[in-house]
């Protein structure tokens, strides 16, 4: 008996064999993703719907088989074929999902498996028709299609594990892998029924309990194909659960990552902050310990950083500590650390040493490598630095230790003229702790009012007469006495307290000028110093101005001295505050002329009334040619620029003479007088009626 096949049937069979596919494909990823209890319903719901798949393929595929008899199946050898379609979905997507990957002979072993199990589900199937005589096989028609069952199931497993290594483009080539899968299934299928053979005079036995094939059509191949597109639609909607908590995970471990570099690392520079490296440090002494070793401590501190931050701004300051962390960075090897701990001081952690005057090379390295000026527009600066020293063991055992005695050894080197390193000595020590209670000193100082103002006359050197006074800060210490502005100014600039103080002595000078003058005293102009950083504030103009509301002092009896430096720092800048203010009257002096680089481009356009020569070059005047040229072309520049010319460090008669044939206007000094408090002042301001001759001073210890 001849059978013929209703293809639209076929192609209906084919189409489920890929669909089928393609969700057993998912599933395998699907499966592969998850773990324990996940994993498992992954793999029972996967092998029910896959199972399902399968089974409805091969028989909508004999569905599409038509005889000139009546089919009718035996509804428990269908159910029968139908589990052994899931126990056989269960298999592949166990061992396609199983993990460290499939050798060969596991492959080959899993494929065979799954052949037989194909090839029972389909010829069980075929045993569920009701008829007789039975069915015959062709045996090399059945040999082929167990054939094909076995090559499909092999390629099939391939290609799930070929897909778990990709990292890309995986919905193509699913598409492209289920579509040969597919075909292969079909393939087995169609070879298994061309291996059948019906006799010719078969009839159907409508056996009780049996299912119509109609019936079977419809239900198999709508539910088929629903179940598997909502198995689709599942693990499509868990694997966008799973790629939204993929990228929280993500995104939580780069936050997690960011916050341990914030917390770890300079947000200027980048580089390790004090957290970092005394963790860093802490593992060199495990380190040294067991290896017998040492290392060293490089604690190094920018010199007169405070000046251009404060004159060129804080944008300026904060390029050029990233430009100078680049250069010193350069001179390290990779086991080197270099950090910042804040401000313009940098620490580097020197390992395995083999000698310790390999410490003293790098330092020697480091400033010739700061040397060349740094270009950040529009400035051109000239930087170096102050290195200080520690090696271990000998300089302390503990991280702090370390860097407290680096730190001691680098102020030391400061204090013996900058640009320069030393290594730690245990006398040092002594010196630290001087400098601590200074600070800590200065601050108490200031809210105590332990700050008083003595004032040295600036006298005209033809009529010998005060033409006004410069107000020069004391520090009356309850212990110490009188503590001179040499030993604590530098101490002010570099704990951030030159601000407050300078706003003290300009409101103090004012108040007492201002009271002079309400005593009948002769009124007369008071200088009064200007840091960098005063200047650079955007409130100067503001204070200034309220100062002078809330004393009542005329603008005219106020100058205000700012370095030659600080004003070429940002000279544009320069001339706008300057410009502001001359126009409420205020009096403009370049105090330490001659010691920096000026622009006469520049100079040319600033409101100045005076130039002070700096007392450098007033100190070896008798003896230097070089310095006597240096101030006569000083003065003669002022005089065509219609200044002032004051001389300061005078000393001596023959200084003054020679000041005096140079053409200089005014000058102050110990040849006239010490700087004496407001009582004295005021004491000779009353005689002031007519000119003092000059009457020489005994030299002081210190000079200010």
């Amino acid at each position: 008996m001849n059978g013929q096949y209703d293809f639209s049937v076929v192609a209906l069979s084919v189409f489920v064999a890929v669909v089928a596919s393609y969700t057993a494909l998912g599933l395998t990823e699907r499966i592969t993703r998850s773990s324990g209890r996940d994993a498992m319903l992954w793999l029972a719901g996967g092998s029910i719907a896959m199972g399902i798949g399968i089974w409805s393929m091969h028989f909508i595929g004999m569905l599409a088989f038509r005889l000139p008899i009546p089919i009718v199946y035996d509804m428990w050898i269908t159910g029968g074929s139908l589990l052994v379609a899931i126990l056989v979905s269960a298999l592949a997507l166990r061992v396609a999902a199983a993990s460290g990957g499939l050798t060969p002979a596991r492959r080959i072993a899993g494929a065979a498996l799954m052949a037989a199990g194909i090839s029972l589900m389909h010829y069980s199937g075929m045993a569920a028709i009701a008829i007789a005589p039975g069915i015959r096989y062709d045996p090399a028609l059945f040999a082929a299609s167990v054939a094909i069952a076995f090559v499909a199931s092999l390629a099939a497993m391939w290609i799930m594990t070929a897909l778990r290594a990709r990292a890309g483009g995986r919905i193509p080539i699913r598409l492209a892998a289920a579509l040969v899968m597919g075909s292969a299934i079909s393939g087995m299928h169609f070879t298994g029924m061309a291996a059948a053979h019906f006799a010719p005079d078969a009839i159907c036995l409508f056996p009780a309990g049996s299912v119509d094939q109609y019936w079977l059509a419809v239900t198999i191949a709508l539910g088929t194909l629903a179940l598997l597109a909502l198995t689709m639609l599942g693990s499509m909607f868990q694997a966008h659960l799973d790629s939204r908590t993929a990228l929280l995970n993500d995104s939580l471990r780069a936050a997690n990552e960011e916050l341990v570099h914030l917390a770890t690392h300079d947000a200027l520079t980048g580089l390790p902050n004090r957290t970092l490296l005394g963790d860093r440090i802490e593992r060199a002494l495990v380190d040294a310990d067991r290896s017998n070793g040492c290392f060293a401590i490089l604690f190094l501190d920018l010199d007169r950083f405070k000046v251009v931050n404060d004159s060129a701004g804080h944008h300026v300051g904060d390029a050029l500590l990233r430009a100078m962390a680049h250069r010193i960075h350069g001179c390290l090897r990779r086991s080197d650390t270099l950090s910042r701990l804040g401000g313009d001081e940098f620490v580097i952690l020197l390992k395995d040493l083999d000698r310790p005057e390999s410490a003293a090379d790098l330092a020697r390295k480091i400033l010739a490598a700061l040397r060349p000026a740094f270009r950040i527009e529009p400035h051109e600066l000239h930087m170096s630095a102050t290195v200080g020293i520690s090696v271990y063991p000998g300089d302390g055992t503990t991280a702090e230790a370390l860097l407290t005695n680096a730190d001691a050894a680098m102020y030391h080197a400061k204090q013996s003229g900058r640009n320069a390193y030393k290594f730690f000595a245990p006398a040092m020590n002594a010196f630290a702790h001087e400098r601590l209670e200074l600070e800590t000193g200065l601050r108490r100082a200031l809210q105590e009012d332990e700050f008083e103002l003595h004032y040295q006359p600036k006298v005209d050197i033809d009529s010998g007469e005060v033409v006004s006074l410069e107000a020069l800060v004391r520090w009356r210490h309850p212990t110490r006495g009188l503590v001179s502005p040499a030993a604590f100014i530098p101490v002010a600039e570099e704990c951030g307290l030159i601000g407050p103080l300078g706003e003290w002595v300009l409101r103090t000078a004012c108040t007492q000028n201002r009271a002079w003058q309400d005593a009948g005293l002769k009124a007369m102009r008071v200088a009064v110093n200007v840091s960098a950083r005063q200047f650079r504030q955007t409130k100067l103009l503001d204070f200034v101005r309220s100062v002078l509301e809330e004393t009542g002092l005329a603008a005219h009896y106020l100058e205000l001295e700012l370095t030659e430096s600080t004003v070429m720092a940002n000279a544009e800048e320069s001339v706008r505050i300057l410009k502001s203010l001359s126009d409420m009257g205020v009096h403009i002096a370049i105090d330490d002329f001659g010691t920096g680089y000026s622009s006469l481009a520049y100079l040319k356009r600033l409101p100045l009334n005076v130039l002070k020569v700096d007392r450098s070059f007033v100190t070896d005047l008798a003896r230097s040619q070089d310095d006597a040229s240096i101030v006569q072309a000083v003065i003669s520049m002022a005089h065509s620029l219609r200044l002032k010319v004051i001389a300061e460090g005078v000393e001596t008669r023959e200084q003054l003479d020679l000041l005096k044939s140079l053409g200089c206007d005014q000058f102050q000094g110990f040849y006239y007088s010490t700087p004496v408090d407001a009582a004295g002042a005021a004491q000779f301001m009353a005689l002031l009626g007519g000119a003092r001759q000059p009457q020489p001073q005994p030299e002081p210890a210190e000079q200010s």
